[in-house]
């Protein structure tokens, strides 16, 4: 069921949460960093908070319009909250957390057994809320709002208290239930990592303001603003010049290398532009310049090594600052090191260029 949300205007503390977008099946992340407002949006959408100014439909019904006074309470929005701090009853078994929710509704897909099927949580039933462990409870308030039958789920960073190895057993709950269910789902993170796990879409929320939004590659691989580039960590982004441009190509200049982009929506008067290109989209090589189909092939030199993560960070000097991401495994084959010469491919549609 659609989420249509326009106008929305709510006066925060340091600014004002301005917002129109839509919600459809699957995973809507929205994104950004702590205090943007994204739990604010959250609150307004699930009626916690009143707008100056808004007009919200989900589905047929229309849950907020300021301009003919119409507001519908919580309990009769047919919207599932899982709030960051989960909101279960530490005095309650988990059977009695649940029954608590559970509402009978027109979703017959979302049945009490299925759900506890689904999110594996039939032998807690028994036991109170603060005897099972973190990832148990993140279960157990899924399955608490999914018990209201709703028509749209929100989740509120439903996973920042849990360490790498509990996210890795939690996420695919999330996705069993997008795929299951068929109910949307507004999924609030700063992480990109449940980001890249999760979305279908993406919404970039900074300082109350929607910068971007769309299906989540092309925000990702195609940020509309230097801004939304920086939160999204795009590793390589420098400045360039624009040196000639046809309907295939675009060659631009970013210090002493010469780049071809894929840049079809670069404004035709654009000549300085930001260069953007993500670290996982560089493919180093040894030796000779090998044939590829990748447009660039830079020479380079490794100026530093680093972890991150589960992979390598590798700095290298082409002319221009560029940084890869690459495995341990594939570190050590290529013996990497300080000072090492190789060439690093970066494909024409992986670089991205913002006008500047």
């Amino acid at each position: 069921m659609d989420l249509i949300l326009r106008n929305l205007r709510l006066d925060l503390q340091s600014f004002q949460l301005e917002a129109t977008l839509e919600v459809r099946d699957g995973i809507t992340v929205l994104f950004g960093p702590s205090g943007a407002g994204k739990t604010s949006l959250l609150d307004v959408i699930a009626g916690l908070r009143r707008p100056r100014s808004a007009f919200i439909q989900l589905g047929p019904h229309v849950l907020n319009d300021t301009a003919h006074r119409t507001f519908v309470p919580p309990p009769k929005r047919a919207i599932g909250y899982v709030p960051q701090d989960l909101a279960l009853f530490p005095h309650l078994s988990v059977h009695h957390n649940l029954v608590y929710g559970h509402r009978s509704g027109p979703r017959s897909d979302c049945s009490f057994h299925q759900i506890l099927e689904v999110l594996e949580i039939q032998t807690l039933l028994t036991r109170r809320v603060t005897e099972i462990s973190g990832g148990e409870r993140q279960r157990v308030a899924l399955a608490r709002a999914l018990l209201t039958s709703p028509q749209l789920l929100l989740l509120d960073e439903p996973l920042a208290s849990l360490d790498l190895p509990l996210k890795l057993k939690i996420l695919p709950y999330l996705s069993r239930i997008r795929d299951l269910f068929h109910i949307p789902i507004i999924y609030v993170t700063h992480d990109q990592f449940e980001t890249l796990s999760l979305a279908d879409a993406l919404v970039v929320l900074v300082e109350g303001k929607v910068l971007q939004s769309g299906p989540i590659q092309e925000v990702f691989s195609r940020p509309a603003s230097l801004t939304v580039a920086g939160i999204l960590t795009i590793q390589t982004i420098q400045p360039g010049r624009v040196v000639s441009a046809n309907e295939d190509l675009t060659i631009v200049e970013a210090g002493r290398a010469k780049l071809a982009a894929l840049a079809t929506d670069l404004p035709t008067n654009v000549t300085e532009v930001h260069v953007c290109i993500r670290a996982e989209d560089v493919i180093l090589v040894k030796g000779a310049d090998a044939p590829s189909s990748a447009r660039n092939h830079l020479p380079a030199t490794v100026r530093s090594i680093a972890r991150e993560g589960t992979l390598m960070r590798i700095d290298l000097d082409c002319g221009f600052p560029l940084v890869a991401l690459v495995t341990p495994q594939a570190c050590e084959e290529l013996a990497l090191q300080t000072g090492s010469s190789l060439i690093a491919l970066v494909k024409a549609p992986h670089i991205h260029l913002i006008p500047r």
